[in-house]
């Protein structure tokens, strides 16, 4: 039986036990091994001031490494740009709603131009308040760490004054969680996080013999769409500090690229696009980076 790598965390499972569920679908059978991260046992400061996204991966990409395990899943998102030699992406399966989700404490608030002025909005991606302050400049923002049913709930009890939060809807979908007062928000409102939506099914690069499985699991276009994500930011060099975001969409024969950078006061932001045959995905990722540095971006990186 395979040995599957996960977080302990309620989505982590659920995510995890879709992909076990889909394996066994297709005869291969695998049990979760719950490996604790640095990301989830530090809870109280913010993710930029302990090392970033990459502390939900490290501790399970060891136990990969050790041979401890077989797969590890992981969400795309939180997966460094460059990953250990010896390890690689052995499947993607097709990506959920890459959007991200207004919370309001009041649900009588259906747009983000209804926030009360001044409203305070519980977030700690600087992707999303920078994304969110360029809609409505007067917003405030607060740190909220924490499972997805924790947020829910200090949200919309108000809790110090929250008037709300922003979630990923692939995350609420996965959970089953019924937000029917969240506002998802448009790729042109908050460009998602790059790989936002996918998940990673991470394998050692030796393990030949995993390869028949994981195609039964491996999603072309999402693929196609995440490896330009990644290479964007890989070539951009931005680290948990950096607010960068990322969208590729399969349109035809075509991929379709989007790409944004800020500086972290939000003073800076630059934007590009770019449109290019689909079996130069991760080119395209490297030539919209080089685009965005030359319209000035290169500077905020630095």
């Amino acid at each position: 039986m395979l040995k599957v790598g996960t977080r302990g965390s309620a989505l982590a499972l659920a995510q995890s036990g879709m992909i076990v569920a889909e394996l066994a679908r297709h005869g291969f059978l695998a049990e979760l091994v719950v490996i604790s991260t640095a990301g989830d046992r530090i809870q109280d400061r913010a993710l930029s001031e302990i090392g970033g996204k990459g502390l939900f991966v490290k501790e399970i990409e060891d136990a990969l490494l050790r041979g401890e395990i077989d797969l590890a899943i992981h969400s795309m998102k939180d997966v460094p740009a460059v990953m250990h030699s010896e390890l690689h992406v052995g499947a993607i399966p097709k990506r959920a709603d890459p959007r991200d989700v207004l919370v309001p404490s009041d649900p009588s608030v259906r747009r983000v131009e209804d926030l009360p002025e001044g409203a305070l909005i519980a977030t700690g991606s600087l992707r999303r308040k920078l994304h969110l302050s360029a809609l409505r400049p007067d917003l405030r923002f607060t740190e909220l760490r924490g499972n997805v049913d924790t947020r829910l709930r200090k949200v919309r009890a108000g809790e110090g004054g929250m008037g709300g939060t922003i979630l990923a809807a692939a995350g609420l979908a996965r959970l089953g969680v019924s937000v029917p007062e969240g506002i998802a928000l448009s790729p042109e409102q908050m460009l998602p996080a790059i790989g936002q939506g996918a998940l990673c099914i991470q394998a050692r690069a030796d393990a030949f013999e995993l390869e028949a499985l994981l195609l039964t699991i491996h999603d072309a276009d999402t693929a196609t769409c995440v490896s330009a994500e990644r290479e964007l930011l890989e070539r951009l060099g931005g680290d948990c500090r950096t607010p960068i975001a990322g969208f590729g969409m399969v349109d035809g024969s075509e991929i379709w690229l989007r790409g944004w950078v800020a500086s972290v006061d939000g003073q800076r932001r630059f934007s590009a696009e770019l449109r290019s045959p689909t079996a130069y995905a991760r080119r395209s990722g490297g030539a919209l980076a080089e685009a965005l540095v030359r319209d000035g971006a290169g500077a905020v990186l630095r």
